[in-house]
């Protein structure tokens, strides 16, 4: 069943604004996603993908997650916020080409607000981390 490529339809972002680009993994705990990065990607800048990019690319594998637990039971797919970010680090930057894995853990889920821990990773390094409260918008 995985990898899931043809991801749009499990996430409300659209072209240009997807920084997700592959599901590699799900389960109760867990979501993997990849990312290549592209040169007209709307967060590279000198063949960088930024910061800002990194933190999109971790709330986006968190709204893939709700997607695909959403499209398996048959669900609306909901839109999610974020409404806090803490300890975000970042320790590199991925260039133009580099595909990124990004995994999302649920540390815990109240109704519609998810505690999860992000973290970004090029070739096994890891690239970034932070924890994120995500607020989904119910139907």
């Amino acid at each position: 069943m995985f990898p899931v490529e043809n991801i749009i339809p499990l996430i409300p972002q659209k072209p240009p604004f997807v920084m997700v680009e592959k599901l590699l993994h799900s389960d109760e705990h867990i979501t993997r996603s990849s990312f290549l990065i592209r040169p007209d990607n709307i967060f590279v800048k000198n063949n960088i993908f930024q910061e800002a990019g990194l933190m999109e690319n971790i709330a986006q594998t968190a709204a893939l997650r709700a997607g695909y637990l959403a499209q398996a039971e048959n669900k609306p797919i909901t839109v999610g916020y974020i409404g806090a970010v803490k300890d975000f680090e970042i320790f590199n930057l991925p260039k133009v080409g580099d595909e990124i894995i990004t995994e999302v853990s649920i540390e815990n889920q109240i109704l519609d607000v998810a505690v999860l821990s992000g973290k970004v990773w090029l070739n096994g390094v890891l690239l970034a981390q932070c924890e994120m409260k995500v607020f989904t918008k119910g139907e």
